[in-house]
């Protein structure tokens, strides 16, 4: 357990995981990163949970990446050196529950790893979004392949060699697609919670086998990726078909109709 990331379960099947850092800007040290890593574990084994909201206190900053103060200590054989940050990325972990990014103030380097591996992602109007590795003489590789599927090819080149220099704008980032959605500052947290809850409240082997099945095909060709997905819906639709009338029935659901 870490003070400085936070996690909490609902009722609703929610669970939330806040950094809790906002002195440091929610820069993501080591400690962090250990607890970050335990956490995505309990996500995915925990079935009461069904969704996850990723969010950070603070009004400056979402996270400005991993701590480059305190540091990471790395073996001294160059080809057995990890990397860091991949333990902040849900899908690195094989986390299929849904999981909703909410992103205010500053969104920078490191902090791509949890949008890139994120299924929604929200943003208070305040957000902006940056990578400032070519700053420091790093080359900027891994954070911005996190996220070439979320961004066009353009966008991501040019945040990744303009460094500090310059910002995206949740305003841009919503233009292209990176976040799905924009709210005032003051409401982020409640919207990123309304929807979580809605997904939370489908029946969960439905809503993780079209995660898995969605993102699985970026990494397969068309064909590959339909023949996956087809045996997706035949793994899962017994079982999820069940868990809906079974909701209807009990109360838990009001009925539907597709107008």
């Amino acid at each position: 357990m870490s003070e400085l990331v936070q996690f909490e379960v609902g009722d609703d099947h929610v669970a939330t995981i806040t950094l809790n850092r906002a002195d440091k800007m929610n820069a993501i040290n080591a400690e962090m990163m250990v607890e970050i890593k335990r956490l995505w574990s309990v996500v995915r084994d925990e079935d009461q949970i069904h969704a996850v909201v990723f969010r950070a206190d603070g009004n400056r900053a979402f996270s400005t990446g991993l701590d480059r103060v305190q540091g990471f200590k790395y073996p001294d054989n160059i080809w057995n050196k990890p990397d860091p940050g991949e333990s902040l990325d849900p899908k690195h972990h094989n986390v299929w529950k849904p999981v909703i990014c909410a992103v205010s103030g500053m969104c920078a380097g490191g902090a791509f790893y949890i949008v890139g591996g994120s299924d929604v992602v929200i943003a208070s109007e305040d957000a902006t979004f940056f990578d400032p590795h070519v700053d420091f003489g790093l080359v900027a590789a891994l954070e911005p392949i996190s996220m070439a599927r979320r961004m066009p090819l353009g966008e991501i080149l040019r945040v990744s060699l303009m460094g500090v220099e310059e910002r995206m704008s949740a305003q841009r980032a919503h233009q292209i697609g990176l976040v799905s959605e924009l709210v005032p500052h003051e409401e982020l947290w409640a919207r990123a919670h309304k929807v979580a809850a809605v997904i939370a409240s489908k029946p969960s082997v439905a809503t993780q086998g079209t995660v898995r099945a969605i993102w699985e095909s970026l990494d397969a060709g068309r064909t590959q990726a339909m023949a996956r997905g087809m045996s997706y819906t035949q793994l899962g639709n017994p079982l999820g078909i069940p868990q809906v009338e079974n909701m209807l029935q009990s109360g838990k659901r009001k009925t539907f109709e597709v107008r």
